[in-house]
């Protein structure tokens, strides 16, 4: 459980043994969008080894010609690998890559074990670390439009277990139509659940946007260091770990930068590359605040072999998101203290020479310095100087006022109080909102 998300639900606990898993790489050779598959496995691997319940026992790359249809793999294939998947006494198989339900149906009748393909697997992680009432409505959602592509699976384990009456179309498709308008039925619940949750949301959400502080949105490929940034920047303890998704559910704080500015800081969800189409519909809402944003920081593993092509999947993401091309952007090209020497300081003139590039750590605190003064830079508002005449009694808006630090003088003359202050229209436009006062 991140902190931050008190009173929500804990970890929860499993005294059953790890899975023996074997994770699959398909590099299909006429696939023209196929990404490097030494990197695609390492990534593949990451994921799997993101579920605490997983016993990673074998991960390799198969090389394809083309896709089968009906088995993915042919027929020499798929009895070499069940050689392997007896010899390790796997019980479940990972595709890293889109495997049809047919497929699926007939690969793990092959090889008599479980099998999951990337989106299954993604969505088992976003189940596992949803924490917040949202995310966790938001994962149930994805399962659920996921589940129904696949009830083909269902057809022959449902003939063996119901009788039917054989009327129309076999045993079997009578229970799969009702299974699937039960399905049909609980993402109807589910929406109008989290139509509930959104609305809330956007109520929370017009409440900060009287505070004055602008919002600064992280995002960035899973595991890029976003959190660890967030932890620095904030003091907050989210869970930070070399995981993919070790952050799930959105977490805002305030910050103060080095000249005073406050804003909002939100950490988001890691983007990935083919993330599943069920997820980031489902995930949209939670990405409201990315959409919000007056500053979006896009963080870099600068360090990953594999940076520019993350970096073109979490563009790619951001722009399905329609995140708007006005949103000031700032690549923050992290874990700098990784890369050797002559690299790093390769890596450090390349960024200086760049306006809206940052290369630093956020491990260590290398570079934060310039980074927070162009973010404070990016999001201070013009400031102007008004002079406003309180009475003694409203103390609550002067406290207010001196809590924000923009008070340059006060003066008292009978029973009211004058206040010259240097604020943003942000600033004045929230004071009001507090209540009718004399100026």
């Amino acid at each position: 459980m991140t902190a931050g998300d008190e009173g929500h639900t804990t970890d929860r606990t499993d005294d059953r043994a790890p899975m023996r898993t074997m994770v699959l790489h398909p590099d299909i050779q006429t696939d023209r969008d196929r990404r490097d598959p030494g990197a695609a496995l390492e990534e593949a691997v990451a994921l799997a080894a993101a579920l605490p319940d997983l016993e990673i026992r074998g991960a390799d790359v198969v090389r394809l010609p083309r896709a089968h249809a009906g088995m993915l793999f042919g027929s020499g294939k798929i009895e070499e690998l069940k050689q392997r998947i007896e010899d390790a006494d796997v019980g479940l198989v990972l595709i890293d890559g889109v495997v049809t339900p047919v497929q699926q149906r007939n690969l793990e009748k092959a090889w008599g074990c479980k099998l999951l393909d990337r989106t299954g697997l993604i969505l088992e992680i976003f189940a596992d670390r949803a924490r917040t009432r949202e995310g966790v409505l938001q994962v149930e959602l994805a399962a659920l439009s996921y589940q129904r592509t696949r009830l083909v699976r269902a057809w022959t384990h449902l003939e063996r277990q119901r009788g039917g009456l054989g009327f129309v179309g076999g045993p079997g498709e009578t229970q799969i139509e009702a299974d699937r308008r039960a399905i049909d039925e609980a993402i109807t619940r589910l929406r109008r659940q989290l139509a509930k949750v959104a609305k809330t949301r956007g109520l929370h959400r017009a409440a900060r946007a009287k505070v004055p502080f602008p919002v600064v949105a992280l995002v960035g490929y899973t595991n890029a260091g976003k959190s660890t940034l967030f932890n620095r920047l904030t003091g907050a303890e989210v869970l930070a770990k070399d995981m993919l998704f070790a952050t799930l559910d959105p977490t805002m704080r305030a910050v103060r930068l080095p000249d005073g500015t406050e804003v909002i800081l939100s950490d988001t969800v890691g983007f990935i590359s083919d993330l599943p189409t069920q997820l980031v519909a489902a995930f949209r809402a939670t990405l409201e605040e990315v959409l919000d944003a007056d500053l979006i920081l896009h963080v870099r593993d600068i360090a990953h072999p594999q940076t520019t092509e993350q970096a073109e999947d979490v563009a790619r993401i951001l722009e399905d998101l329609g995140v708007a091309e006005t949103t000031p952007q700032l690549e923050v090209w992290n874990k700098i203290d990784l890369l050797p020497a002559a690299e790093r300081e390769t890596r450090r003139t390349e960024a200086a020479r760049r306006d809206s590039v940052f290369a630093i750590s956020a491990l260590t605190g290398e570079g934060l310095d310039p980074f927070l003064s162009a973010v404070a830079e990016l999001v201070s508002e013009p400031r102007h100087r008004t002079v406003l005449t309180l009475p003694h009694s409203d103390g609550r808006r002067r406290a207010w006022l001196f809590e924000r630090g923009i008070v340059e003088a006060e003066d008292s003359e009978g029973e009211t109080t004058r206040l010259t202050v240097r604020w943003t229209d942000r600033e004045a436009q929230a004071f009001r909102a507090l209540g009718e006062g004399g100026s």
